[in-house]
């Protein structure tokens, strides 16, 4: 019986230590968006990501904002009315999880807009602006300071405020107040669709990050050499910006449900998809096409799937962008460990 026990337990420990002295310091940002719950993460939770090969993933706390307009930002970070995850024990305890079996971490917080988008987010007078700019600014400078205090590897400054990056100077009023508190890398998550290619900040900062939900395809049928060739454009474009900053690129998330129209619009949620017929052949054929044209760029050295259950998606035949217990989940492994 204790024979038993033991023996699995000293094979998942050699698989950890297998898989740490496999990374080497410039090795690629292999990741996952990790989704933050109610109950508390163990080792346990972790498994899976070794086993797949990942070595980073992005924790994500939020602040909500009333609308896109409103000045006020609200915080939580304490409380027991936030999921475990999202508090700043459970971002303590995940962090602290994943450095012991290999696994780094980016900090990246979110606003949520109610009823809207962050890059809807857009102030009617000079001092709304004054005071949103204020008000974001404590948000982000206490998760800097978390992320120094637990030694995160980087921070993420923003992500998708579409409309607030065009004020350049106050975002670099942002990211010096950062480095203030933060000693380790910066980066900021730009939309895919109009931001990237127009933020003039890039050069404050260690990376240039992409939300990139590219389309792949006009129509359902579309077959994966015609996504592997739709991924021409953006990359050329992407590459173009890397150039201008000389700075390294990394995908802060992608993603793609298992339906038909996963190429068509992956941006989308999947409550957005009711209807819509399910096919875990579509996602894969997505995975495919980021791997066998994007992954191998030398700028481009990480991606975060969107997105990673630790306990496991409560249904495994929803429209979910995880590959969890998918045939995706199968490429993002074999991809992972060349």
């Amino acid at each position: 019986m204790t024979n038993k026990l033991i023996f699995p337990s000293l094979i998942f420990s050699l698989l950890i230590a297998a898989s740490v002295q496999s990374q080497s310091p410039t090795s690629k940002q292999k990741g996952v968006c990790w989704v933050a719950g109610r109950e508390v993460v163990t080792e346990k939770e972790f498994q899976a990501l070794v086993s797949n090969n990942v070595n980073w993933i992005s924790q994500t706390p939020f602040a909500w904002q009333r609308d896109a307009s409103a000045s006020s930002i609200r915080t939580n970070t304490t409380s027991d009315r936030i999921w475990w995850g999202e508090s700043d024990v459970g971002i303590s305890k995940t962090t602290a999880l994943g450095t012991k079996l290999g696994i780094k971490t980016i900090l990246k917080p979110h606003i949520w807009v109610r009823d809207g988008w962050p890059g809807d987010v857009m102030m009617k007078s000079d001092t709304a602006w004054q005071n949103w700019f204020k008000n974001y600014e404590k948000f982000i400078l206490h998760y800097a300071a978390l992320a120094q205090k637990n030694k995160i590897e980087i921070f993420c400054i923003g992500t998708e405020l579409q409309q607030t990056t065009k004020r350049e100077k106050e975002w670099r009023a942002i990211i010096a107040k950062v480095r203030s508190v933060f000693s380790g890398k910066l980066i900021y998550a730009a939309n895919f669709h109009e931001e990237y290619e127009h933020i003039r900040f890039w050069d404050a900062l260690d990376y240039i990050g992409v939300q990139a939900y590219f389309p792949l395809a006009k129509n359902q049928q579309a077959p994966l050499n015609e996504l592997i060739k739709n991924w021409s454009e953006p990359l050329t474009a992407i590459e173009r910006v890397h150039k201008r900053y000389n700075k390294p690129v990394v995908f802060t998330e992608i993603g793609y449900r298992s339906d038909v129209d996963a190429a068509i619009e992956p941006w989308r949620w999947p409550q957005e998809s009711s209807g819509i017929q399910i096919s875990n052949e579509a996602q894969v054929n997505c995975y495919q096409a980021f791997f066998k044209a994007a992954w191998n760029k030398s700028w481009l050295v990480g991606v975060y799937f969107w997105k990673w259950y630790p306990h496991g998606p409560k249904r495994m035949t929803t429209f979910d962008f995880t590959p969890q217990g998918k045939p995706a989940e199968k490429v993002l492994a074999e991809n992972f460990k060349k």
